[in-house]
């Protein structure tokens, strides 16, 4: 990996200041939270562990990696290798290693982030039936140029900066004003988040879960473990902004672990009162949580709750395990007779639940590091079991998905050799318009299947009850239309027989909605009939779309704001008419898409894969070369991928077409393989009546250069401008994007 990166910085100091600040700490992170690769980690209650707040922002740095595939991106350029996580974060902090004894307490500089449960496969081998459903890093580490703390304890703020330089160029100096001047602007108001309350969807019933805990204890009697943590993950659609719902948990539930990352496509909330490791001087702490009851209604049912935990034999042995076998793993690394049993079976009260707790303390060995540490310990034996490794290989084979950052660990790596992370429970991913979490707990011979269940929702608890108090829209409907019948989404299948399965036989058309209103529906409908005659057997079915796109809107609360209808039609199992057609439609709420990347327009990257079909004409349900050019876009740092035909001329995006403007004229790439879109016929029609000539053209990307500005359409975001193409800026962008989506989206 050295010799993969060529670095030409180096951090040569720290600048550092106490600052005095008039508003709380949280307003100020308030400030930065929608920036990408900003981390907030919040200390909330009176324990010893929760002293500092910590804001860490403006990475100059970021790390990210999936299996062995790595990305570390400097000032806007990537360098892609393959390689082992733990190896590389070893040679970045070996590589900007700071020196010296009066450095800022408690990080002055270093990578903050995500190490993700599924690491575990590159420290053991284990199996992977476990299907890998959210494709997000395994690894996620910024390095901030800004660093805040507060310390709890004396009531001081102070400011840190690692000072980058290039040769004797100073590369920090503007991050100071740049501080400064963000921290001037007016707070942003609070932005709104929803949900369906009580609309969590589990990836277990509870008949399976209980079913998968008294394997569990079947693999006990026979001998292969002593204890499983076992776990079940929730999601549902979630809308609107990460952030705020992360301060409102905050506000409801404080615990000492608190963590807010904006990683750009997807953020990490985590509610975590359990710290994994921490090391400052050679000296380890962690603090294994296990045992739970929840808070009681009543002051005498509270107290009976608290007595039942500290009485019960089972959390008392399922504790001593994990504290046996934490002392097991930190014996790898510590010195010879310093690990410890600090404290055992200490009794901490959250807002609703009640935990165990133990403290176990070490000294790592002078020729130890803090990666050494973590390869050592990690994923953490409180959320794993024991002996921890066939009981990773159990928890792989009963539960269905990877669990990826749950039950890993989230904080900081400094640069002078402290660590401090949390256990990664109590914590959600925003994703896709989607919130996801995992609650669990330790499975034991003497384990009732039934508790285990509910004690996973006491767990959850907290996460599940704020949408139902605080959430502002009420979203109680997700249902789509399915061959003339409204059923609830989730319980909608497919024949796995079917060719629309098995082969992708099918088309769809995805429509937008403003307040009940489709502008373009007719163009639509026009092109879903076309492709029916080309591509199905049978007539088109003979049906009132625009009936039933109101009545899904009408089902799902949605004829008030904007959103997504999705028109999809499969070829069915019989081979001769009348045929087992499946035909279905569906509606979201759609937030629009520069709104979700809170960007001013889109960067693109160019795919190396060109793109040849003779099905250009039809939206077709095979859709995985453009899946893929997405994802191969987004692991490069952009938005969307430029598809090229074969001869090296541009086709289209992986979402969306493609106009280039200069002057009064619009060129449109002409392709034998690109879906000409509904959105860019309308917004073709409305350039022409204000006088713009349409021409088609062969363009290559260095062309896109060359014109006053590019723009993509598709029908649900309209027309967005194109800020980059492959890191390079394009010309400056006017206001026509808008003026075209006013035009073509009014509502009459």
């Amino acid at each position: 990996m050295d010799q993969s990166i060529p670095w030409t910085f180096r951090i040569n100091g720290i600048f550092s200041r106490q600052i005095k600040i008039e508003e709380s700490f949280e307003t100020i992170a308030d400030r930065f939270a929608a920036l990408e690769g900003t981390i907030i980690l919040l200390s909330g209650g009176d324990l010893e562990c929760a002293r500092y707040h910590i804001l860490a922002a403006r990475p100059w740095l970021a790390f990210r990696g999936y299996g062995k595939q790595l990305q570390i991106t400097t000032y806007k350029k990537s360098t892609h290798f393959e390689g082992d996580p733990f190896d590389t974060l070893r040679a970045i902090s070996n590589a900007f290693r700071i020196e010296g004894k009066d450095l800022p307490q408690p990080v002055a500089a270093g990578l903050f982030g995500y190490l993700a449960y599924d690491l575990k496969d590159h420290l053991e081998k284990l199996p992977r039936t476990a299907i890998n459903d959210l494709d997000l890093p395994d690894i996620c580490f910024f390095a901030p140029s800004i660093i805040l703390v507060e310390d709890k304890k004396t009531g001081r703020t102070s400011l840190t900066i690692p000072k980058r330089v290039d040769g004797k160029k100073p590369l920090w100096e503007g991050d100071l004003a740049d501080f400064e001047c963000i921290l001037k602007k007016p707070v942003p108001h609070k932005r709104h988040f929803s949900g369906e309350p009580g609309g969590f969807q589990s990836n277990f019933t509870r008949p399976v879960y209980e079913n998968a805990v008294n394997t569990i204890k079947d693999y006990i009697a026979a001998g292969h473990v002593y204890q499983v943590n076992m776990s079940q993950r929730f999601e549902m659609d979630f809308h609107g902004d990460g952030y705020s719902f992360f301060r409102t948990l905050y506000e409801e539930n404080p615990a000492p672990f608190y963590a807010y990352i904006n990683a750009g496509d997807h953020q990490v909330i985590s509610t975590s009162p359990e710290r994994f490791l921490h090391l400052n001087d050679k000296k380890i702490e962690t603090r294994p949580i296990k045992g739970t009851r929840p808070r009681g209604n009543t002051s005498a049912e509270d107290e009976q709750f608290k007595y039942e935990l500290i009485r019960s034999k089972k959390d008392d042995a399922e504790l001593s395990m994990i504290v046996d076998l934490l002392r097991n793993d930190l014996g790898k690394v510590c010195v010879a007779g310093s690990v410890k049993v600090a404290e055992h079976k200490r009794l901490e009260a959250y807002q609703n639940v009640y935990h165990l707790v133990s403290i176990v303390t070490g000294e790592l060995e002078k020729e130890q590091d803090a990666i050494d540490l973590v390869k050592a310990t990690f994923p953490g034996g409180s959320i794993t079991g024991c002996p921890k490794i066939r009981a990773m290989e159990i928890i792989d084979e009963l539960e269905p998905t990877r669990r990826h950052v749950y039950t890993g660990a989230i904080g900081y790596l400094g640069f002078h050799g402290t660590l401090d992370l949390n256990i990664a429970i109590r914590t959600a991913v925003v994703l896709n318009g989607k919130i996801l979490f995992s609650v669990g707990g330790g499975i034991v011979f003497d384990s009732n299947s039934a508790d285990e269940y509910e004690e996973t929702l006491h767990k959850g608890h907290t996460l599940m009850t704020v949408f139902k108090e605080t959430s502002d829209y009420k979203h109680p409907n997700n249902y789509a239309w399915v061959n003339g019948v409204f059923k609830p989404l989730e319980t909608v299948t497919v024949g796995v027989t079917a060719p629309g399965f098995q082969y992708g036989h099918g088309f769809f058309e995805t429509i937008y909605s403003v307040k009940g209103h489709c502008p373009l529906l007719i163009d639509h409908l026009d092109r879903f009939n076309r492709t029916w005659n080309d591509l199905m057997p049978g007539v088109p079915p003979d049906l009132s779309w625009e009936t039933i796109i109101d009545q899904v809107l009408t089902h799902n609360e949605l004829t008030q704001t904007t959103a997504a209808i999705k028109i999809i039609a499969a070829c069915g199992n019989r081979k001769n008419p009348p045929w087992d057609h499946t035909l279905v439609v569906t509606a979201r709420f759609y937030t629009h898409r520069l709104d979700a990347l809170e960007s001013t327009g889109i960067n693109l990257a160019t795919y190396p894969e060109v793109r040849q079909t003779p099905l250009a004409n039809h939206k077709t349900l095979n859709y995985l070369y453009y899946l893929l050019a997405g994802r191969w876009a987004q692991s490069r740092g952009a938005h969307e991928a430029l598809i090229l035909n074969p001869d090296g001329t541009i086709s289209e995006t992986n979402t969306a077409n493609i106009l280039v403007i200069r002057d009064d004229t619009v060129l449109r790439p002409t392709s034998p393989h690109v879906l000409t879109g509904v959105m860019t016929q309308a917004a073709c029609r409305q350039l022409q009546s204000w006088g713009y000539q349409i021409t088609p053209a062969k363009l290559r990307p260095t062309d896109l250069f060359n014109y006053d500005e590019v723009l993509l359409t598709n029908a649900l975001m309209g027309a967005v401008p194109v800020l980059s193409l492959d890191g390079q800026d394009l010309p400056l962008v006017s206001d026509l994007w808008q003026r075209i989506n006013a035009a073509v989206f009014s509502v009459k």
